[in-house]
């Protein structure tokens, strides 16, 4: 066994055990769970018993979690650096974890729009938090004011927009996978009827 292969059967070790505490079991609790004696279990935990694929397989089912979170390698990249979107005032992050989340900051200095027919509507939810000045969700037909550090939570099917009120306002928000293709298109959209409103003949 090589050192760093050491160090990660260490480190599946204290995650075992630090995810039973989480969950306040006792060592006899998951290994009832886990179709193991507690004694075994506690060997595993200490080091004293070989990892077992199968027994990793039947512990990360029991600890409600993946066999490639329980094993993940510390050493993979912890910083991720934004992608910058200049245009919309954006920067992305992707969620490692899940390919299909999303993180967003962006910074927001006009109101909501006032027409119905430019808010949006499509599947997913979204998360987002305020993180500076006061911000407005317009949702079906409420208008919801999200102050500093208020959060706001929603399904996207619902039709919706968001701007600043008062002044700019910068928000972070979490997206899940269809929630971030709707935004996607609506963006592309913009981008189109933006470079049509300048064009002196007709759009195509």
């Amino acid at each position: 066994m090589t050192q760093e292969d050491g160090q990660l059967d260490s480190l599946v070790r204290k995650r075992i055990r630090a995810l039973r505490v989480a969950q306040g079991w006792s060592l006899e609790e998951l290994a009832g769970r886990a179709n193991l004696s507690q004694s075994s279990l506690s060997r595993i935990e200490n080091g004293q018993r070989r990892l077992a694929l199968d027994q990793l397989v039947t512990l990360a089912r029991a600890l409600d979690t993946t066999l490639d979170q329980l094993v993940e390698n510390a050493a993979d990249d912890v910083v991720i650096s934004p992608m910058i979107d200049g245009k919309h005032g954006a920067m992305r992050w992707p969620v490692k974890a899940d390919p299909g989340m999303t993180v967003m900051r962006q910074r927001m200095t006009s109101p909501p729009p006032e027409n119905p027919a430019r808010m949006r509507a499509h599947p997913g939810r979204e998360w987002l938090v305020v993180l500076s000045g006061t911000a407005v969700l317009v949702l079906g037909g409420r208008r919801i004011r999200i102050e500093t550090n208020q959060a706001a939570e929603f399904p996207t099917m619902m039709p919706h927009a968001i701007g600043a009120e008062g002044g700019p306002c910068e928000i972070l928000g979490i997206f899940d996978r269809d929630a971030r293709r709707g935004h996607q298109r609506d963006a592309g959209a913009e981008d189109s009827e933006a470079d049509c409103s300048g064009a002196t003949g007709p759009c195509t």
